[in-house]
């Protein structure tokens, strides 16, 4: 995993109160972590301030594992690239 990789995981375990080896990849925020409506809210937040970023409406909408949350914010970070 990358650095910001890691950091995701802490934020992720430290928002969703579970162990930092139970959030792989492949895990499913709701299902397998267990998150709730509320959790996923503050997990965005948390997310967004501890990284500097901002996750739109369109990009949360399509959070649903451990994953695709690497995937939008190394989209993000990729975007935010000036050429």
């Amino acid at each position: 995993m990358t650095e910001q990789e890691l950091l995701i995981v802490k934020i992720i375990a430290k928002t969703l109160y579970v162990d930092e080896n139970e959030v792989v990849p492949n895990a499913q925020i709701f299902n397998d972590l267990n998150a709730d409506s509320l959790q996923a809210v503050e997990l965005v937040m948390d997310l967004e301030e501890a990284l500097s970023i901002i996750i739109e409406d369109d990009d949360v909408e399509r959070i649903n594992t451990v994953q695709d949350v690497f995937d939008i914010v190394k989209e993000i970070g990729e975007s935010n690239v000036w050429i």
